[in-house]
C-alpha cells in the first residue's frame, strides 16, 4: 500500500513489528517476531528468500539470530503482491477486515495510522472494481447491518444494567435524557471470541473505553481496579490514576456483573503490565 519493495530485511520488520506489539499487544519479556515471518511461509501467502540458510528449532521455528546473521528477506508472494498492488481498494478492504476481526473499534484510527495506512477507502480506484460484484457488496451490507444491530442490542443492554454510569469513575452526562459520551465497551473482544453479553460488558466514558482497550488498566477477580505502573503525564491523576486500588461501580444485579473469565482474559491478553496471581 506504500509503494515499497516487496521483500522486506528481517531486521526491519522485527524493529517494526516489534514496536507494535509493544503498542497494541499485552505485556511479554520477550517479542517473537520470527514466528510471524517464518511461519506465515506455510501459508501460501508469504515468502521467505534463502529460506535454506535458516537454521531452526526442534520445534520447526526460525532462530532470530540465524534471520539476522544472514540478511534474511521475507514478503508477500509475487502474484498477490501484484494484484494487492493494481487494487488498493483490495489492499484497504484486506486491512480493515484483518483490524475488525482481532481489535475493538476503538484501537482502529490508531492502528492504521501506526502502520502507515491512510485512513479510509483510497481514492484511486478501478472504475469498474473487478473483485466485488454486485452480491458481494450486497451481502458485505447486510453483514454490517447485523453487526450494528448485535452492536446496537449489545449497548443498550449494558448500559441499562450500569443505570448509564461509567463504572469507572460515574461520568453519566445525558443530552435530553439520552447518555453522551458513554460507551458498552466488551472485555473480551469480540474478534477474540467474547460474546455480546451483560456480564463480558463494562459501561465506560469515551476515555475509560479507550484506556481499557489500550490495556492501561483493567479490573481484578475481587473487581478492584489496576492500573499500570508506568503510565504518567498530565491529567493521568485525576482522569485515571486516582482510582488505581478502587472498587468498579457494579450493576444492581449480580449476575450482570463482569465474568470471572472474561477479566481474565483482559488481563492476560489485553492489559500491559507482568501477569498477576488471580
Amino acid at each position: 500500500m506504500r509503494n515499497e519493495p516487496r521483500l522486506a530485511p528481517f531486521e526491519l520488520i522485527d524493529r517494526e513489528l516489534t514496536r507494535l506489539l509493544r503498542r497494541f499487544g499485552p505485556h511479554r519479556a520477550v517479542i517473537h517476531t520470527e514466528f510471524p515471518f517464518w511461519r506465515m511461509s506455510k501459508d501460501d501467502v508469504w515468502e521467505v528468500e534463502r529460506s535454506h540458510l535458516v537454521s531452526t528449532t526442534a520445534k520447526g521455528d526460525a532462530h532470530k539470530s540465524s534471520l539476522m546473521k544472514h540478511d534474511i528477506h521475507g514478503g508477500l508472494l509475487e502474484a498477490d503482491y501484484e494484484v494487492l498492488g493494481h487494487d488498493p481498494e483490495l489492499a484497504w478492504r484486506i486491512a480493515k477486515s484483518l483490524a475488525e476481526a482481532h481489535f475493538p473499534g476503538t484501537l482502529h484510527d490508531d492502528l492504521f495510522r501506526a502502520t502507515g495506512i491512510e485512513i479510509g477507502a483510497p481514492g484511486q480506484r478501478d472504475p469498474e472494481p473487478r473483485h466485488f460484484p454486485d452480491q458481494v457488496r450486497e451481502a458485505d451490507a447486510f453483514e454490517e447491518y447485523r453487526r450494528r444491530r448485535r452492536d446496537s442490542t449489545f449497548s443498550r443492554a449494558v448500559l441499562d444494567a450500569y443505570d448509564s454510569q461509567c463504572a469507572v469513575c460515574e461520568f453519566a452526562v445525558r443530552v435530553e435524557d439520552t447518555p453522551v459520551a458513554l460507551d458498552a465497551a466488551h472485555i473480551k473482544w469480540h474478534g477474540a471470541g467474547g460474546p455480546p453479553e451483560i456480564p463480558n460488558g463494562l459501561a465506560l466514558c469515551a476515555l475509560h473505553h479507550r484506556l481499557f482497550d489500550y490495556g492501561v488498566f483493567t479490573m481484578l477477580g475481587n473487581l478492584e481496579i489496576r492500573v499500570i505502573r508506568n503510565a504518567s503525564g498530565r491529567g493521568f491523576p485525576e482522569s485515571l490514576g486516582r482510582f488505581d486500588g478502587k472498587l468498579m461501580r457494579t450493576p444492581a444485579r449480580r449476575d450482570h456483573w463482569p465474568a470471572a473469565e472474561y477479566l481474565r482474559w483482559h488481563r492476560r491478553q489485553v492489559f500491559k503490565s507482568r501477569a498477576m496471581s488471580p
